[in-house]
């Protein structure tokens, strides 16, 4: 079996998984963010902290809190919904740099995750 495969099928597994337990459950690309937006008014208009555990996404709604876990890790967090975006490809969120260095993926740069609404 190919490594595309056996990740596809771990995806597929922890997607039902979470589909089971939570509300809302996706998987896909991640990506963070905080440097250049630190200290400004997020769509939420909250002031946008790069240390909170916060993240934006397409569309669930402002305050909704999110379980993140890394599909390579198993490494979850907790992060609240606080702004719009991902606008880059096929990512389904973009967490705060504090809420990427908590998964262990802050030098990467990208990772695959579930996410599931608690």
């Amino acid at each position: 079996m190919t490594k595309r495969i056996v990740i596809a099928a771990v995806s597929a597994a922890t997607l039902l998984a979470f589909s089971a337990s939570a509300a809302y459950a996706q998987c896909g690309g991640a990506s963070w963010y905080g440097p250049g937006f630190h200290g400004k008014t997020s769509a939420s208009g909250e002031v946008f902290n790069q240390n909170a555990m916060t993240a934006a996404h397409r569309t669930l709604p402002f305050g909704t809190k999110v379980e993140v876990t890394d599909q390579s890790t198993g490494k979850s967090v907790e992060v609240t919904i606080n702004d719009r975006g991902p606008f880059v490809g096929k990512r389904i969120i973009d967490l705060s740099k504090g809420a990427a260095a908590a998964l262990g993926f802050q030098n990467k740069g990208v990772t695959s995750v579930c996410i599931a609404q608690r």
